[in-house]
Protein backbone atom coordinates (compact mmCIF):
# COMPACT_ATOMS: atom_id res chain seq x y z
CA UNK A 1 0.00 0.00 0.00
CA UNK A 2 1.34 3.44 -0.96
CA UNK A 3 2.34 5.55 2.05
CA UNK A 4 1.96 9.32 1.86
CA UNK A 5 5.19 11.21 2.46
CA UNK A 6 5.40 14.49 4.35
CA UNK A 7 5.74 16.20 0.96
CA UNK A 8 2.56 14.49 -0.29
CA UNK A 9 0.63 15.64 2.76
CA UNK A 10 1.96 19.18 2.42
CA UNK A 11 1.01 19.29 -1.25
CA UNK A 12 -2.49 17.97 -0.49
CA UNK A 13 -2.94 20.59 2.23
CA UNK A 14 -1.78 23.30 -0.17
CA UNK A 15 -4.39 22.17 -2.72
CA UNK A 16 -7.07 22.07 -0.03
CA UNK A 17 -6.34 25.61 1.17
CA UNK A 18 -6.26 27.06 -2.34
CA UNK A 19 -9.50 25.29 -3.27
CA UNK A 20 -11.14 26.97 -0.29
CA UNK A 21 -9.93 30.37 -1.52
CA UNK A 22 -11.35 29.71 -5.00
CA UNK A 23 -14.63 28.55 -3.47
CA UNK A 24 -14.93 31.84 -1.58
CA UNK A 25 -15.31 33.59 -4.99
CA UNK A 26 -13.86 36.85 -3.81
CA UNK A 27 -11.90 37.03 -0.59
CA UNK A 28 -11.69 35.06 2.62
CA UNK A 29 -9.67 34.79 5.82
CA UNK A 30 -7.41 32.27 7.49
CA UNK A 31 -10.11 31.52 10.04
CA UNK A 32 -12.72 30.87 7.35
CA UNK A 33 -10.32 28.62 5.44
CA UNK A 34 -9.60 26.59 8.56
CA UNK A 35 -13.32 26.20 9.15
CA UNK A 36 -14.01 25.20 5.53
CA UNK A 37 -11.15 22.69 5.24
CA UNK A 38 -11.05 21.20 8.73
CA UNK A 39 -7.29 21.80 8.83
CA UNK A 40 -5.69 23.25 11.92
CA UNK A 41 -5.18 26.99 12.04
CA UNK A 42 -1.39 26.44 12.21
CA UNK A 43 -1.45 24.28 9.05
CA UNK A 44 -3.60 26.81 7.22
CA UNK A 45 -1.24 29.58 8.29
CA UNK A 46 1.80 27.70 6.97
CA UNK A 47 0.17 26.93 3.63
CA UNK A 48 -1.00 30.52 3.18
CA UNK A 49 2.48 31.80 4.00
CA UNK A 50 3.89 29.64 1.19
CA UNK A 51 1.21 30.75 -1.26
CA UNK A 52 1.83 34.39 -0.37
CA UNK A 53 5.58 33.90 -0.81
CA UNK A 54 5.17 32.70 -4.40
CA UNK A 55 2.56 35.34 -5.21
CA UNK A 56 -0.38 32.97 -5.74
CA UNK A 57 -2.32 34.73 -2.97
CA UNK A 58 -2.52 38.39 -2.04
CA UNK A 59 -3.61 40.14 1.14
CA UNK A 60 -6.28 42.75 0.50
CA UNK A 61 -6.30 44.43 3.91
CA UNK A 62 -8.25 43.74 7.07
CA UNK A 63 -11.85 43.47 8.20
CA UNK A 64 -13.42 46.56 9.69
CA UNK A 65 -12.46 47.01 13.36
CA UNK A 66 -14.70 45.17 15.82
CA UNK A 67 -14.43 42.76 18.67
CA UNK A 68 -11.24 40.73 18.57
CA UNK A 69 -8.25 40.87 16.26
CA UNK A 70 -9.00 42.11 12.70
CA UNK A 71 -8.85 39.36 10.07
CA UNK A 72 -6.61 39.73 7.01
CA UNK A 73 -8.55 39.21 3.80
CA UNK A 74 -6.98 36.85 1.25
CA UNK A 75 -7.66 36.42 -2.45
CA UNK A 76 -6.17 34.82 -5.55
CA UNK A 77 -3.60 37.05 -7.26
CA UNK A 78 -4.72 36.87 -10.91
CA UNK A 79 -1.58 38.63 -12.14
CA UNK A 80 0.84 35.97 -10.86
CA UNK A 81 0.86 34.26 -14.25
CA UNK A 82 -1.28 32.45 -16.81
CA UNK A 83 -2.31 28.86 -17.49
CA UNK A 84 -3.18 27.25 -20.81
CA UNK A 85 -5.90 24.63 -21.23
CA UNK A 86 -6.08 22.64 -24.47
CA UNK A 87 -9.06 20.46 -25.42
CA UNK A 88 -8.12 18.13 -28.27
CA UNK A 89 -11.22 16.77 -30.00
CA UNK A 90 -11.89 14.83 -33.17
CA UNK A 91 -12.67 17.78 -35.44
CA UNK A 92 -11.02 20.73 -33.69
CA UNK A 93 -8.59 21.79 -30.97
CA UNK A 94 -9.78 24.42 -28.49
CA UNK A 95 -7.30 26.58 -26.55
CA UNK A 96 -8.06 28.78 -23.52
CA UNK A 97 -5.74 31.16 -21.70
CA UNK A 98 -6.61 31.70 -18.01
CA UNK A 99 -5.24 34.04 -15.40
CA UNK A 100 -4.57 32.57 -11.99
CA UNK A 101 -8.12 33.38 -10.87
CA UNK A 102 -9.17 31.02 -13.70
CA UNK A 103 -10.81 33.80 -15.66
CA UNK A 104 -10.67 33.05 -19.39
CA UNK A 105 -8.63 35.79 -21.06
CA UNK A 106 -8.51 34.56 -24.63
CA UNK A 107 -9.58 31.59 -26.76
CA UNK A 108 -8.41 30.07 -30.03
CA UNK A 109 -9.95 27.19 -31.99
CA UNK A 110 -8.24 25.39 -34.86
CA UNK A 111 -9.99 22.79 -37.06
CA UNK A 112 -8.41 19.36 -37.51
CA UNK A 113 -8.07 18.20 -41.11
CA UNK A 114 -9.44 14.62 -41.11
CA UNK A 115 -6.76 13.66 -43.65
CA UNK A 116 -3.90 14.95 -41.46
CA UNK A 117 -4.18 13.29 -38.05
CA UNK A 118 -0.76 11.73 -37.63
CA UNK A 119 0.84 12.64 -34.29
CA UNK A 120 3.23 15.09 -35.94
CA UNK A 121 0.29 16.81 -37.69
CA UNK A 122 -1.69 17.23 -34.47
CA UNK A 123 1.41 18.33 -32.54
CA UNK A 124 1.98 21.04 -35.13
CA UNK A 125 -1.59 22.32 -34.66
CA UNK A 126 -1.12 22.37 -30.88
CA UNK A 127 2.11 24.35 -31.14
CA UNK A 128 0.51 26.78 -33.58
CA UNK A 129 -2.55 27.30 -31.36
CA UNK A 130 -0.49 27.88 -28.23
CA UNK A 131 1.64 30.39 -30.12
CA UNK A 132 -1.45 32.32 -31.20
CA UNK A 133 -2.99 32.13 -27.75
CA UNK A 134 0.05 33.35 -25.81
CA UNK A 135 1.35 35.94 -28.30
CA UNK A 136 2.85 38.89 -26.46
CA UNK A 137 2.89 37.26 -23.01
CA UNK A 138 4.56 33.89 -23.47
CA UNK A 139 6.90 34.60 -20.54
CA UNK A 140 3.93 34.65 -18.11
CA UNK A 141 2.80 31.06 -18.80
CA UNK A 142 3.18 28.85 -15.72
CA UNK A 143 2.14 25.63 -17.43
CA UNK A 144 0.05 23.98 -20.14
CA UNK A 145 -2.53 21.26 -19.62
CA UNK A 146 -3.76 19.13 -22.50
CA UNK A 147 -6.91 17.02 -22.63
CA UNK A 148 -6.15 14.16 -25.02
CA UNK A 149 -8.97 11.81 -26.09
CA UNK A 150 -8.76 8.13 -25.21
CA UNK A 151 -6.45 6.35 -22.79
CA UNK A 152 -3.58 8.48 -21.49
CA UNK A 153 -0.58 7.71 -19.31
CA UNK A 154 -0.13 11.07 -17.50
CA UNK A 155 3.32 10.59 -15.99
CA UNK A 156 5.00 10.04 -19.34
CA UNK A 157 2.51 12.09 -21.34
CA UNK A 158 1.71 9.16 -23.63
CA UNK A 159 -1.49 8.75 -25.66
CA UNK A 160 -1.88 5.03 -25.07
CA UNK A 161 -4.89 4.72 -27.37
CA UNK A 162 -6.97 7.31 -29.18
CA UNK A 163 -10.11 5.92 -30.84
CA UNK A 164 -10.47 9.02 -33.04
CA UNK A 165 -7.23 8.56 -34.95
CA UNK A 166 -6.23 5.02 -33.88
CA UNK A 167 -3.11 6.24 -32.13
CA UNK A 168 -1.23 3.68 -30.08
CA UNK A 169 1.45 4.63 -27.54
CA UNK A 170 2.15 8.06 -29.00
CA UNK A 171 4.69 10.04 -26.88
CA UNK A 172 2.81 13.30 -27.37
CA UNK A 173 4.45 15.12 -24.45
CA UNK A 174 7.90 14.31 -25.81
CA UNK A 175 6.89 15.58 -29.25
CA UNK A 176 5.67 18.87 -27.80
CA UNK A 177 8.53 19.37 -25.33
CA UNK A 178 10.93 19.72 -28.25
CA UNK A 179 9.22 23.01 -29.20
CA UNK A 180 7.41 24.28 -26.10
CA UNK A 181 9.44 25.66 -23.16
CA UNK A 182 6.71 25.14 -20.56
CA UNK A 183 5.75 22.41 -18.09
CA UNK A 184 3.23 20.12 -19.82
CA UNK A 185 0.49 18.03 -18.18
CA UNK A 186 -1.57 15.49 -20.14
CA UNK A 187 -4.69 13.52 -19.32
CA UNK A 188 -8.00 12.70 -20.99
CA UNK A 189 -11.30 14.67 -21.10
CA UNK A 190 -12.91 12.48 -18.41
CA UNK A 191 -10.22 13.30 -15.86
CA UNK A 192 -9.96 16.92 -17.00
CA UNK A 193 -13.70 17.60 -16.73
CA UNK A 194 -13.76 15.98 -13.30
CA UNK A 195 -10.82 18.07 -12.09
CA UNK A 196 -12.68 21.19 -13.25
CA UNK A 197 -15.72 20.18 -11.20
CA UNK A 198 -13.60 19.29 -8.18
CA UNK A 199 -12.01 22.75 -8.11
CA UNK A 200 -14.74 24.98 -9.52
CA UNK A 201 -18.05 23.08 -9.79
CA UNK A 202 -20.23 20.58 -7.97
CA UNK A 203 -17.24 18.78 -6.46
CA UNK A 204 -16.66 21.68 -4.09
CA UNK A 205 -19.69 20.66 -2.06
CA UNK A 206 -19.68 16.84 -2.14
CA UNK A 207 -17.16 14.06 -1.59
CA UNK A 208 -18.78 11.41 -3.81
CA UNK A 209 -19.34 12.62 -7.35
CA UNK A 210 -19.66 11.28 -10.88
CA UNK A 211 -19.10 13.59 -13.84
CA UNK A 212 -20.70 12.27 -17.04
CA UNK A 213 -19.06 13.58 -20.23
CA UNK A 214 -21.26 13.40 -23.32
CA UNK A 215 -19.56 14.43 -26.56
CA UNK A 216 -18.18 12.54 -29.57
CA UNK A 217 -16.92 10.09 -26.98
CA UNK A 218 -18.53 9.51 -23.60
CA UNK A 219 -17.26 8.50 -20.20
CA UNK A 220 -17.31 9.30 -16.52
CA UNK A 221 -15.02 10.81 -13.94
CA UNK A 222 -15.36 9.25 -10.49
CA UNK A 223 -14.65 11.09 -7.24
CA UNK A 224 -14.59 8.98 -4.06
CA UNK A 225 -14.12 10.63 -0.67
CA UNK A 226 -13.08 13.84 -2.40
CA UNK A 227 -10.35 12.22 -4.53
CA UNK A 228 -10.31 11.58 -8.27
CA UNK A 229 -10.29 7.81 -8.82
CA UNK A 230 -7.95 6.76 -11.65
CA UNK A 231 -7.63 2.99 -11.38
CA UNK A 232 -4.44 0.99 -11.83
CA UNK A 233 -3.76 2.12 -15.42
CA UNK A 234 -5.58 5.49 -15.36
CA UNK A 235 -8.43 3.96 -17.36
CA UNK A 236 -11.14 4.23 -14.69
CA UNK A 237 -14.18 5.93 -16.18
CA UNK A 238 -14.27 4.21 -19.57
CA UNK A 239 -17.99 3.69 -19.01
CA UNK A 240 -18.66 4.53 -22.65
CA UNK A 241 -17.16 1.20 -23.62
CA UNK A 242 -19.24 -0.92 -21.27
CA UNK A 243 -21.91 -2.99 -22.96
CA UNK A 244 -25.46 -1.66 -23.21
CA UNK A 245 -27.01 -3.71 -26.03
CA UNK A 246 -25.86 -7.26 -26.77
CA UNK A 247 -24.79 -7.51 -30.42
CA UNK A 248 -25.81 -3.87 -30.85
CA UNK A 249 -24.40 -1.06 -32.96
CA UNK A 250 -20.70 -1.04 -33.85
CA UNK A 251 -18.61 1.26 -31.66
CA UNK A 252 -15.47 3.28 -32.42
CA UNK A 253 -13.51 0.98 -30.09
CA UNK A 254 -14.10 -1.96 -32.44
CA UNK A 255 -16.68 -3.70 -30.26
CA UNK A 256 -20.45 -3.55 -30.50
CA UNK A 257 -23.33 -2.44 -28.29
CA UNK A 258 -21.28 0.01 -26.20
CA UNK A 259 -22.91 2.87 -24.29
CA UNK A 260 -21.02 5.32 -26.53
CA UNK A 261 -22.74 3.95 -29.63
CA UNK A 262 -26.08 5.17 -28.26
CA UNK A 263 -25.57 8.31 -26.13
CA UNK A 264 -22.61 10.04 -27.78
CA UNK A 265 -23.18 12.72 -30.42
CA UNK A 266 -22.61 10.24 -33.30
CA UNK A 267 -24.83 7.69 -31.54
CA UNK A 268 -27.69 10.18 -31.21
CA UNK A 269 -27.34 11.13 -34.86
CA UNK A 270 -27.53 7.42 -35.71
CA UNK A 271 -30.78 7.16 -33.71
CA UNK A 272 -32.18 10.03 -35.78
CA UNK A 273 -31.09 8.32 -39.01
CA UNK A 274 -32.84 5.13 -37.95
CA UNK A 275 -36.06 6.98 -37.13
CA UNK A 276 -36.05 9.34 -40.11
CA UNK A 277 -33.35 8.64 -42.72
CA UNK A 278 -34.32 11.70 -44.77
CA UNK A 279 -34.71 14.10 -41.82
CA UNK A 280 -33.72 17.71 -42.65
CA UNK A 281 -32.15 17.87 -39.19
CA UNK A 282 -29.27 15.67 -40.34
CA UNK A 283 -26.09 17.39 -41.46
CA UNK A 284 -22.48 16.36 -42.01
CA UNK A 285 -21.57 17.91 -38.66
CA UNK A 286 -22.75 15.93 -35.62
CA UNK A 287 -22.63 18.99 -33.36
CA UNK A 288 -24.90 20.92 -35.72
CA UNK A 289 -27.27 17.97 -35.90
CA UNK A 290 -27.49 17.78 -32.10
CA UNK A 291 -28.23 21.51 -31.97
CA UNK A 292 -30.89 21.07 -34.65
CA UNK A 293 -32.52 18.23 -32.69
CA UNK A 294 -32.64 20.43 -29.59
CA UNK A 295 -34.21 23.35 -31.49
CA UNK A 296 -36.75 21.10 -33.23
CA UNK A 297 -37.74 19.41 -29.96
CA UNK A 298 -38.34 22.83 -28.41
CA UNK A 299 -40.81 23.48 -31.26
CA UNK A 300 -42.57 20.18 -30.53
CA UNK A 301 -41.17 18.24 -33.49
CA UNK A 302 -42.24 14.62 -32.91
CA UNK A 303 -39.15 12.99 -34.42
CA UNK A 304 -36.77 15.19 -32.44
CA UNK A 305 -38.71 14.47 -29.25
CA UNK A 306 -38.54 10.75 -29.96
CA UNK A 307 -34.76 10.95 -30.44
CA UNK A 308 -34.43 12.57 -27.02
CA UNK A 309 -36.80 10.01 -25.49
CA UNK A 310 -34.79 7.08 -26.88
CA UNK A 311 -31.47 8.65 -25.89
CA UNK A 312 -32.76 9.34 -22.39
CA UNK A 313 -33.91 5.74 -22.12
CA UNK A 314 -30.44 4.44 -23.02
CA UNK A 315 -28.79 6.97 -20.71
CA UNK A 316 -31.20 6.28 -17.85
CA UNK A 317 -30.47 2.55 -17.83
CA UNK A 318 -26.72 3.14 -17.68
CA UNK A 319 -27.08 5.89 -15.08
CA UNK A 320 -29.05 3.47 -12.90
CA UNK A 321 -26.12 1.05 -13.10
CA UNK A 322 -23.73 3.82 -12.04
CA UNK A 323 -25.96 4.77 -9.11
CA UNK A 324 -26.08 1.14 -7.96
CA UNK A 325 -22.32 0.69 -8.35
CA UNK A 326 -20.98 3.93 -6.84
CA UNK A 327 -23.79 5.34 -4.67
CA UNK A 328 -22.77 8.96 -5.46
CA UNK A 329 -24.22 12.07 -3.87
CA UNK A 330 -24.21 14.00 -7.16
CA UNK A 331 -24.02 13.19 -10.86
CA UNK A 332 -23.18 16.04 -13.21
CA UNK A 333 -23.89 15.84 -16.95
CA UNK A 334 -21.79 18.04 -19.19
CA UNK A 335 -20.30 18.80 -22.59
CA UNK A 336 -21.80 18.98 -26.08
CA UNK A 337 -24.82 16.67 -25.76
CA UNK A 338 -25.82 17.84 -22.28
CA UNK A 339 -25.42 21.52 -23.14
CA UNK A 340 -27.70 21.22 -26.20
CA UNK A 341 -30.31 18.67 -25.10
CA UNK A 342 -30.18 19.80 -21.49
CA UNK A 343 -33.16 19.42 -19.17
CA UNK A 344 -35.41 17.54 -21.65
CA UNK A 345 -32.79 14.78 -21.89
CA UNK A 346 -32.15 14.83 -18.14
CA UNK A 347 -35.87 14.57 -17.39
CA UNK A 348 -36.17 11.32 -19.36
CA UNK A 349 -32.91 10.06 -17.85
CA UNK A 350 -34.19 10.66 -14.30
CA UNK A 351 -37.46 8.87 -15.00
CA UNK A 352 -35.82 5.80 -16.51
CA UNK A 353 -33.01 5.67 -13.94
CA UNK A 354 -35.55 5.83 -11.11
CA UNK A 355 -37.24 2.74 -12.54
CA UNK A 356 -34.01 0.72 -12.87
CA UNK A 357 -31.89 1.86 -9.90
CA UNK A 358 -32.15 0.63 -6.34
CA UNK A 359 -34.49 2.97 -4.51
CA UNK A 360 -32.32 4.11 -1.58
CA UNK A 361 -29.21 5.00 -3.63
CA UNK A 362 -31.35 6.79 -6.21
CA UNK A 363 -33.17 8.83 -3.59
CA UNK A 364 -29.78 9.95 -2.25
CA UNK A 365 -28.37 11.17 -5.58
CA UNK A 366 -28.90 14.47 -7.36
CA UNK A 367 -28.73 14.49 -11.17
CA UNK A 368 -27.83 17.91 -12.54
CA UNK A 369 -26.43 19.69 -15.57
CA UNK A 370 -22.97 21.23 -15.47
CA UNK A 371 -22.91 24.91 -14.56
CA UNK A 372 -19.23 25.52 -15.29
CA UNK A 373 -18.79 28.77 -17.23
CA UNK A 374 -16.06 27.41 -19.52
CA UNK A 375 -15.33 24.40 -21.67
CA UNK A 376 -14.90 21.79 -18.88
CA UNK A 377 -12.12 19.88 -20.66
CA UNK A 378 -9.94 22.94 -21.28
CA UNK A 379 -10.68 24.34 -17.81
CA UNK A 380 -9.77 21.00 -16.27
CA UNK A 381 -6.62 20.75 -18.38
CA UNK A 382 -5.57 24.19 -17.11
CA UNK A 383 -6.35 22.94 -13.60
CA UNK A 384 -3.82 20.14 -14.11
CA UNK A 385 -1.27 22.83 -14.97
CA UNK A 386 -2.25 24.70 -11.80
CA UNK A 387 -1.85 21.53 -9.73
CA UNK A 388 1.53 20.92 -11.36
CA UNK A 389 2.68 24.42 -10.44
CA UNK A 390 1.45 24.00 -6.86
CA UNK A 391 3.26 20.65 -6.59
CA UNK A 392 6.55 21.94 -7.99
CA UNK A 393 9.31 20.79 -5.63
CA UNK A 394 11.77 23.45 -6.71
CA UNK A 395 9.40 26.36 -6.05
CA UNK A 396 7.69 25.24 -2.87
CA UNK A 397 10.52 23.09 -1.53
CA UNK A 398 12.88 26.06 -1.49
CA UNK A 399 10.25 28.22 0.21
CA UNK A 400 9.63 25.62 2.91
CA UNK A 401 13.39 25.32 3.46
CA UNK A 402 13.83 29.10 3.72
CA UNK A 403 10.96 29.37 6.17
CA UNK A 404 12.37 26.54 8.29
CA UNK A 405 15.77 28.25 8.28
CA UNK A 406 14.25 31.55 9.39
CA UNK A 407 12.32 29.77 12.15
CA UNK A 408 15.35 27.94 13.54
CA UNK A 409 17.58 31.01 13.38
CA UNK A 410 15.26 33.19 15.49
Amino acid sequence: MYQLTARDIRRRNRFCVLQAVYAAEGHTSRQEIAQATGLSFATVGNMIAELLDVGVLAELGYDAPGIGRPRARLAINPDRGTLVGVDIAETSIHFDLFDLAMTALRSVEIPVDPTATEPADVAELIIRGIGELTAGEADRVLGIGLSVPGLVEPEGGVSVFSPYWHWHNVPLKALLEQRLPYPLYLDNPLKASTAAHLWFGAGRDVDDLIVVTLRAGVGIGVVIDGMLYRGVTNSAGEWGHTNLVLDGRPCSCGRSGCVEAYVSAPGIVQTLRELAPASPLISNDDALTIAAIAAAAARGDLIACEVIEKTGHYLGVTVANLVNLFNPRTMVFGDLVASHLGEPLLEVTRRVAAHHAMSDPFEAVTLQLSTLPHNPASLGAATFALEGFLADRETFGSIAARRALRTTST
